[in-house]
């Protein structure tokens, strides 16, 4: 055979992602998932009911069987149930609340006229520092961070002499490998604490916290993941590419300026920003002040006005900023054009709508078969006798997490079926459900660069192909692999370092 028809031998590592990415695109929509599971849940609960299976709650020592959901009166009453347990299914609420505020910021332009004004014009030396900075917090931004950012370094990236491609992967690696991490609650910290709190209620009915159990962690470990971004970008990406030409043709080269109007917005805008957070702060201080418990004076206690009201708070910081730069960029120009925006943004919500709809038949459905306690308790039981404890266990879970992050991009899809069996059987081992939820989220976040199924890894590779014309999903996972890798261990280790010395994650 000749040379020139021997095929090139594929590196195993393209061949593992290639192979997941063939089996993530086999798997069924996640709503389609939550509704196979609704009918394995009623199957099991059916069968092993009639087998006479039990636990001991280790708890209280009660005696917990399943319930036969197949039954005629647990079906009616389901059937009964069905509209209430979606109004009563917390993530749904939480999120569309706080959709008003981001929705409003993202649509009239604030969001990336924002991430434009911070990254443009920075000192050469800073400019990795801010990118990967920007990259982690831009998860608040909604879709803004992935969309505009990794072509913004690019070209940034080009206005300093240095190869486009250092630039967007740099931004491309905060944004997606730090997702999880802010230095404010929002979103992502809503949606997985909707979850976490129904989950540790199964075991513990008497459990509470607020969306920012893991605040302290997360702000903590922005600025760490900045350090390591900044590392693994100039020490392990950065050389692959100082010396290396890049293809200019079709490429825009040039930083597109704010203009005058979007400056004043932007000027405006955090103006607002800094007044709305002088007023929560008045609100904060002094005896008897209006956002502490009445019986603690506690600021940061579950039972506080704050952390119970911490989704309007953070829709009122992005609402109003949002406001004023629209009113002033003349994105909005009447008071009809605001509420249109809102409107767009709960229409975007659509299909989260009919996840969270199904989600909540699925938590449903579990709690009242008692199949997660009886799962809780006999996972506990085995892992226990397994020998696997402390936070070796927590370990082996963050790395579950980051594999079944390849297959199912959904960060609420996952938890939603992830949290009802682990935050109660861990819970049973001792860990607080506060920690189990980080340790899903920094599992979560870490593989999302190098999945192929994640929904902005196109978008990266038609970026990338405007500077390099032969650049494929290879070259993404070949980039994105440090960056992964990396992050990892950097937030595993920060992770075990709050735990041994016994440093909160977020307010209790």
């Amino acid at each position: 055979m000749a040379q020139g028809n021997k095929q090139e031998k594929v590196p195993v590592i393209y061949r593992m992602l290639n192979g997941v990415e063939w089996v993530g695109n086999k798997m069924p929509d996640p709503i389609t998932i939550f509704f196979i599971l609704c009918l394995v849940i009623i199957a099991l609960s059916a069968i092993l009911a009639r087998a006479g299976f039990t636990a001991v709650h280790p708890r209280d020592g009660s005696t917990i069987t399943i319930i036969n959901l197949l039954e005629k009166g647990n079906l009616q009453a389901y059937f009964s149930s069905i509209v209430m347990n979606f109004q009563n299914f917390p993530p749904l609420a939480l999120v569309l609340v706080v959709m008003i505020g981001v929705g409003v910021a993202e649509k009239t332009g604030m969001m990336e006229a924002a991430l434009k004004r911070t990254i443009v014009g920075v000192p050469k030396k800073l400019i990795t520092t801010l990118v990967i900075f920007v990259g982690i917090l831009a998860n608040a931004a909604g879709d803004a961070g992935f969309v505009v950012l990794p072509p913004l370094a690019a070209v940034v990236f080009i206005s300093v002499g240095r190869h486009p491609l250092i630039g967007a992967f740099a931004a491309f690696g905060g944004v997606a490998a730090g997702f999880a991490a802010n230095i404010m609650v929002n979103l992502s910290d809503v949606l997985a604490a909707g979850f976490t709190i129904p989950a540790a209620q199964l075991i513990e009915p008497s459990y509470e916290a607020t969306a920012a159990m893991n605040f302290y962690f997360l702000l903590v470990s922005t600025v760490f993941l900045t350090a390591t971004g900044v590392f693994v970008t100039e020490y392990i990406i950065a050389p692959r590419f100082e010396n290396m030409s890049f293809d200019r043709a079709g490429a825009d080269t040039s930083v597109t300026e704010l203009t005058a109007v979007q400056r004043k917005g932007l000027f405006r805008a955090g103006i607002a920003f800094l007044v709305c957070a002088a007023v929560l702060v008045l609100l904060c201080i002094g005896k008897g002040a209006f956002m502490a418990d009445p019986d603690s004076g506690s600021i940061l206690g579950v039972n506080a006005p704050l952390m119970k009201g911490i989704i309007p708070v953070v829709t009122v910081l992005f609402l109003v900023p949002g406001l004023i730069y629209g009113c002033t960029a003349g994105t909005i120009k009447r008071d009809r054009d605001a509420i249109v925006m809102m409107g767009q943004s709960m229409s975007a919500m659509g299909p989260y709508i009919v996840l969270a709809f199904m989600a909540s038949q699925f938590l449903a459905l579990f709690s009242k078969s008692n199949l997660g306690v009886m799962l809780a308790i006999k996972g506990a039981e085995a892992l226990r006798n397994a020998g696997i404890s402390g936070m070796g266990l927590i370990f082996c879970f963050i790395i579950l997490s980051a594999f079944i992050n390849l297959f199912i991009g959904s960060a609420s899809a996952k938890w939603a079926i992830m949290a009802p069996v682990f935050v109660p059987m861990l819970l049973l081992l001792g860990f607080d459900p506060a920690l189990t939820q980080m340790a899903y989220r920094i599992g979560d976040s870490v593989t999302n660069p190098v999945s192929p199924l994640f929904p902005y890894f196109p978008i990266l590779l038609g970026y990338m192909n405007m500077y390099k014309k032969d650049a494929g999903m290879g070259t993404i996972i070949a980039n994105m692999l440090p960056y992964s890798v990396c992050f990892f261990i950097a937030w595993t280790i920060l992770l075990f370092i709050f735990v041994f010395f016994g440093i909160p994650l977020g307010p209790r």
